[in-house]
């Protein structure tokens, strides 16, 4: 259960006071997460969820996250809004942790994802990206490029532990990217961690989405080769060109790709599926006995790069 930090009732009571949402009817540890300790708020006025900021959360990206969240919502797009509490502060400390409410969002997230799934995405994430044009604050990608050597190093020596050759894949393909990732692309704020448990659904349309504590400022397409690693494998392990191709068209209908954008797609999502292989890797080697979170398989993404590798051109993304 992603709850790192046990609020008592005295403190959260102490804590809701400061806010003008009424007194609390139920504070209940939410399962799903990873990163930070959340609970599922009920008071008089209605529902909300309190987030605690564990140790791998940097306190000084807080404003950052924040501020983007109340960007976004002001500019229509649907996400979580922080609460203010009466002195105008949306951030405090709770637990000797930093902590904050947030609006609670309707929805619920695909366990089986669908076509239309991926299409509504593609939009969704182009708005995005457009509404998030104009925030002001800026926060480098600490989990990019330039952060996945330290990560490898970290790694390789007991890659070896989760699956022969792991550690050759992954020091030949950092090999490969660093001389050869994008220096040019369009770029902006992106949410970096698009995965479907942070985009909710209500029937037929997209109700919103969460968790922006990996947001950042990095290439668009970057965020897109996330989509399609994340959104585009079936559970078997095949890639679904016809996923992809809606997520791109809905995409390009609301922000038009530049061409070098599409040309850098097999890399990016090369990059991508480098990543996420590389931070389960190293939860997985570094879970601590009896944690209550089970850290995610690396290989599903040590599959999925090998599928990258193999590409010859933006045309099996279903993008012409």
């Amino acid at each position: 259960m992603a709850v790192y930090t046990e609020v008592g009732d005295e403190d959260l009571a102490g804590f809701v006071a400061q806010y003008d949402i009424g007194q609390v009817t139920s504070c209940k540890g939410i399962a799903e997460g990873v990163e930070n300790s959340n609970y599922l708020l009920r008071t008089e006025r209605g529902s909300y969820i309190l987030t605690l900021y564990e140790k791998r959360v940097k306190p000084e990206d807080l404003p950052f996250f924040l501020g983007l969240m109340d960007h976004l919502a002001a500019g229509g797009f649907a996400c979580p809004t922080p609460v203010h509490a009466r002195d105008g502060k949306a951030l405090r400390t709770l637990c000797g942790r930093p902590a904050a409410i947030v609006t609670f969002l309707d929805g619920m997230w695909p366990r089986q994802i669908q076509p239309q799934h991926c299409r509504l995405l593609g939009a969704a994430m182009a708005r995005m990206h457009l509404a998030g044009a104009s925030f002001a604050l800026k926060r480098a990608n600490a989990l990019g490029l330039g952060g996945w050597r330290p990560l490898v190093d970290a790694c390789a020596p007991r890659a070896g532990e989760v699956r022969a050759g792991l550690d050759a894949l992954i020091r030949d393909e950092i090999a490969f990217l660093e001389p050869n990732w994008p220096k040019a692309l369009p770029e902006g704020v992106i949410h970096a961690d698009l995965f479907q448990d942070n985009v909710f659904f209500l029937g037929d349309k997209l109700s919103g989405v969460i968790d922006f504590y990996f947001a950042c400022n990095d290439f668009f397409a970057y965020e897109i080769a996330i989509c399609l690693n994340a959104w585009c494998f079936e559970r078997d392990g095949d890639f679904n060109a016809t996923k992809a191709r809606l997520m791109l068209q809905s995409y390009r209908a609301v922000r038009p790709i530049q061409p070098q954008e599409i040309a850098a797609l097999p890399i990016l999502s090369r990059g991508a599926a480098l990543r996420f292989l590389l931070t389960r890797l190293y939860d997985w080697l570094n879970h601590p006995a009896g944690a209550f979170v089970k850290p995610k398989d690396p290989l599903e993404y040590a599959r999925k790069l090998r599928f990258h590798q193999a590409v010859t051109g933006p045309g099996a993304y279903g993008i012409a």
